[in-house]
């Protein structure tokens, strides 16, 4: 926790269920709105960040409060929570109060809003994101990473588990895909653990997972963001034919490359891919 924010400013808050009546916020499907309520658990989550001091935390999508409760008590620099809901921003007013300055909540959509502009310095995300815009939310900032590694410390988000295995998988197994590759090529990545439905107010019908992300320093000559996209686009998009097929527009680069034609898209690395795309 920052050193100047009293133990019991928190700690006299009220419970996050009672949060929720006051404001009527209830969980609106339309938004991927499920709340962690279990502090056990976000403290968890928030221990997956490391030492946070001299770093700003930026959440996205803090509901009622949980995760950004975990987050004042940690000893981050300060805490910004970007939130769409309205009724999210009115009962979070609360916790603003209670923080005293090391809170900040933006009512903005987090896809329109480039992260880096709120703030300078050291950044690390730390979010439960909303399912319904997760994977679209990790292109971006991937590519932000791609124009600069530094801008982010670390990643540390709930996608669902199928998401998130498909983050993580190796080289040939079924998960492994476009996702894995992009994920993979900029950063460490690595489940830390996760959770049934049971953990979330209100349940979803799928498991949920926590995934680190720490931001590879890249060689001087990667290639674009984009070359990458439309080289395991076409890979990927028809992912049961053999490369010399998939890749045909590639079929130079696979050839100087050694690569075998009549493999499948999810034999390659991601360095393969790379290969591919400075070529």
């Amino acid at each position: 926790m920052p050193s100047d924010l009293p133990v019991c400013a928190l700690d006299h808050l009220p419970p996050l269920r009672e949060v929720i009546a006051q404001h009527g916020l209830r969980a609106e499907k339309a938004l991927g709105q499920n709340f962690l309520l279990d502090q056990n658990i976000t403290d968890k989550i928030v221990r997956q960040a490391g030492d946070l001091r001299g770093k700003t935390v930026i959440e996205i999508g803090p509901g009622p409060g949980g995760l950004t409760r975990s987050l004042l008590r940690s000893n981050a620099k300060k805490v910004i929570a970007l939130e769409f809901d309205m009724r999210a921003v009115a009962a979070l007013s609360g916790l603003v109060e209670a923080a005293q300055g090391w809170l900040q909540v933006v009512h903005a959509d987090a896809l329109d809003t480039d992260l880096t502009t709120l703030c300078a310095g050291r950044r690390v995300i730390v979010a439960n994101l909303p399912y319904n815009i997760a994977t679209p939310l990790l292109m971006r900032w991937l590519a932000q990473i791609r124009r600069d590694p530094g801008v982010y410390d670390a990643m540390i988000l709930m996608f669902q588990k199928e998401v998130a295995q498909r983050i993580v998988a190796p080289v040939g197994e079924k998960a492994y895909g476009r996702l894995s590759v992009m994920s993979q090529w900029l950063c460490d990545v690595r489940k830390c653990f996760d959770l049934p439905p049971s953990a979330f107010t209100p349940p979803p019908k799928v498991k949920s997972s926590v995934v680190r992300f720490v931001p590879k320093a890249l060689g001087a000559d990667a290639p674009e963001f984009t070359t990458v996209e439309a080289v395991t686009a076409a890979a990927f998009g028809q992912r049961r034919k053999m490369i010399r097929s998939s890749l045909s527009d590639y079929a130079d680069a696979i050839d100087a490359l050694g690569l075998e034609p009549t493999v499948r898209a999810e034999t390659l690395s991601p360095v393969d891919f790379i290969q591919l795309a400075k070529y």
